[in-house]
């Protein structure tokens, strides 16, 4: 059985037969800018602002971000984010951890990524809405071509994020739609999600949808049916981040080896039927508690429940530095797991090209640069 602490097995070992995970394509749709800091930029930053942290060297410092009780609740999980966010509130602190957040993904073998980031938690030293992203952009731009440098062609978008439990999304939701065709692809909610339901924010919602701008939402993580249907009905979510609490609308009828007879809510079958994509993300789904009610180990997570069920299911790290993780990892863990092969894996990818926030024709060459990547 495989928990959701960090494996011993390096990143660059997970294989399929003799293929290395690390080397196939991948897409990353759920993957958090203050999540996926290096513990070194923490601590270079730290300094320069003089922000005090627990701990004094990168290898104490990454096993402190690390160190939550599986199995936890959201809210203690989302703790360790003061750090992260505390040093990137300077022009600087925002290029850099960006460039270094899209080498990582290149390194991960991500053709094509999503980075999600709330840029009302970046103003505390005096930088506005719009500088802050024109930051962020710039710091991804760097990093696509430090990584076309290395031979390794990817391309990021960002999401920006609007905070569930303050009032600021209408705003979030015109800043995202200001910079469509300028790096920015979609809009996100996010934050404590139990007792913050995307209702709230409709006028958000309703000014995006008027646009015709695409929305993922934070729900099926920290709370559960209700939180997803309000996503999907007043948020008009295209993609759900996490959802993994779908499975609460699914009754297990029977399961003999790989068959599985299952009765479908109404609102699981939506999801199902519609495919709704869901940004699942195992290791941070067993630390932040949302699978507790089917287990703490990788092989209860009903991830495979939900693919086997044709559900389009995603694969993602979330939160890079938090979970000590890697896309390469996550693919691995699950097919060790599950028993997953390479036409697996090649499904999951597949799922998210077409579930990215793009052109319809820029998912097709992104659908065949994977399925080229793939061939065995």
């Amino acid at each position: 059985m495989v928990s959701g602490k960090k494996d011993t097995v390096a990143s660059d070992d997970f294989r399929i037969g003799r293929t290395k995970i690390a080397d196939l394509p991948k897409v990353s749709l759920h993957d958090h800018l203050d999540g996926g800091l290096r513990p070194q930029t923490v601590l270079e930053l730290a300094d320069e602002v003089g922000l005090d942290l627990p701990a004094d060297d990168a290898k104490s410092l990454e096993a402190w971000f690390c160190d939550h009780i599986d199995g936890g609740s959201l809210e203690d999980y989302l703790e360790k984010f003061d750090a992260t966010v505390g040093v990137m509130q300077t022009r600087e602190g925002l290029v850099r951890v960006a460039r270094e957040f899209v080498e990582d993904l290149a390194a991960d073998g991500v053709v094509y990524g999503e980075v999600r980031w709330a840029p009302e938690q970046h103003l505390t030293r005096g930088l506005s809405l719009d500088e802050v992203v024109d930051a962020v952009q710039e710091g991804i731009e760097e990093g696509e071509d430090a990584a076309d440098a290395r031979g390794h062609d990817i391309r990021v978008g960002q999401l920006l994020t609007a905070m569930r439990h303050t009032d600021n999304s209408r705003d979030i939701a015109e800043l995202a739609v200001a910079w469509r065709g300028r790096g920015v692809v979609g809009f996100d909610l996010a934050g404590a999600e139990d007792g913050f339901l995307p209702s709230r924010h409709r006028a958000a919602f309703d000014y995006l949808a008027e646009q015709f701008f695409p929305t993922t939402v934070h729900a099926g993580e920290g709370a559960g049916l209700a939180s997803i249907r309000s996503a999907l009905i007043d948020g008009r979510a295209l993609r759900l981040g996490h959802g993994v609490r779908i499975a609460n609308d699914l009754d297990v009828v029977s399961r003999e080896g790989e068959e599985v007879q299952v009765t479908f809510g109404d609102l699981a079958r939506w999801v199902r039927d519609r495919e709704i994509t869901l940004e699942l993300s195992p290791t941070s789904n067993l630390q932040s508690g949302a699978v507790t009610a089917w287990g703490d180990t990788m092989d209860a997570h009903p991830f495979d429940l939900l693919y086997q069920l044709d559900f389009s299911v995603t694969v993602n790290v979330d939160n890079r530095l938090m979970s000590a993780t890697t896309l390469t990892r996550e693919l691995g863990l699950l097919a060790q797991a599950f028993e997953y092969d390479l036409d697996d894996l090649e499904a999951f990818q597949l799922n998210a090209a077409a579930g990215a926030f793009l052109p319809v024709e820029e998912r097709e060459e992104l659908i065949e640069i994977i399925s080229d990547g793939f061939q065995h």
